[in-house]
């Protein structure tokens, strides 16, 4: 099962727990599979909800047999410098500092930091530098809160 089907999953679970969530990933590390999801909710997220949300995300990939062979779930909070990937999170964090990666260079570079200045038109409006860029979605590698820019 690849990463988009395992989020097709358990979006319905996640929605009925008012959680929200931001990004999965699921790889080898020191010769274990882990899955790893990242979550938020209104008010943001405890460990306490990160327990809950793993036992039941748990259940519903066992139950399901989403994963065949033996992993390990981590369930946690989307952090400081939280990826942004939908084009909802690009509206709700305009006005934030983001660091942005493209998958292909562009000005000779792939990297770019700047305030994100919200979605329109299908593309991501970044500011920085004096500039105004707009990526395409398919464009990004990966787009990230900068926790540590000043605004």
């Amino acid at each position: 099962m690849d990463i988009s089907e395992i989020e097709k999953l358990v979006e319905p679970l996640l929605s009925q727990e008012a959680a929200e969530l931001v990004h999965v990933e699921f790889g080898n590390e020191h010769g274990s599979q882990i899955l790893r999801f990242f979550l938020d909710k209104e008010g943001g997220i405890n460990l306490d909800d990160c327990e809950h949300l793993s036992n039941r995300l748990g259940a519903l990939l066992d139950e399901t047999n989403a994963i065949p062979s033996s992993y390990v779930l981590e369930v946690s909070s989307p952090g400081l410098d939280r990826i942004v990937k939908k084009e909802k999170d690009f509206i709700r964090f305009s006005g934030k500092a983001v660091k942005l990666r493209l998958r292909l260079p562009e000005e000779g570079r792939r990297n770019f930091k700047g305030i994100l200045r919200g979605f329109e038109n299908g593309q991501v409006i970044v500011e920085g530098e004096g500039k105004r860029w707009a990526f395409s979605l398919d464009r990004i590698d990966e787009t990230r809160l900068d926790d540590s820019a000043e605004v």
